[in-house]
């Protein structure tokens, strides 16, 4: 009987995380070395590595309303998956994740992996951000930032300004 050996089948998986948005360089990529060791120890294979940037999340997530998104793309089995979500969770910069299944099966033999796709490449931390225009703000709850009643006016001579008959506003009839 002659000894045939099956292709490895694998699954291919995509995650997408994100990192709280004043995230420092260094701790970005302590985060994916500590991601592709998990998947070097769990036989798995990484394939892409994308780093979205700084993106505005569509409701706040922790306390935050923007975030880094990091997109990953994997070859292994569901302990791997599991494995890779643990990780997630236990880390405090991670403020949400989420892994997809993309294919069911493919052949570990037959992926090419460019090594230029699978390197991190970190964001560096915004120059000083802009106060964000909030509606207490724009309200003038906010001490210190209220606008003075000169601000509010334009330039107008009270000589100049006539006080609109009532009666020649429709609606207001007698």
């Amino acid at each position: 009987m002659p000894d045939t050996q099956s292709p490895v089948r694998v699954r291919e998986y995509e995650t997408i995380y994100i990192l709280k948005p004043d995230v420092a360089r260094d701790a970005q990529e302590k985060i994916a070395g500590r991601l592709s060791e998990v998947l070097t120890r769990e036989n798995g294979k990484l394939t892409l590595v994308e780093n979205w940037g700084r993106r505005q999340l569509a409701y706040p997530v922790a306390k935050c309303r923007r975030g880094l998104y990091v997109y990953l793309k994997y070859l292994g089995g569901g302990g791997l998956v599991a494995e890779v979500e643990r990780n997630l969770r236990m880390l405090d910069d991670v403020i949400k994740y989420q892994t997809v299944q993309t294919n069911a099966e493919v052949e570990l033999a037959t992926v090419a992996i460019n090594p230029d796709d699978v390197k991190f490449e970190g964001v560096e931390l915004p120059a000083e951000e802009e106060p964000e225009d909030s509606i207490e703000r724009r309200l003038g709850l906010i001490e210190g930032e209220r606008m003075s009643r000169d601000d509010e006016a334009p330039d107008v001579d009270d000589d100049d300004y006539q006080v609109p008959d009532l009666n020649d506003i429709p609606g207001t009839e007698n």
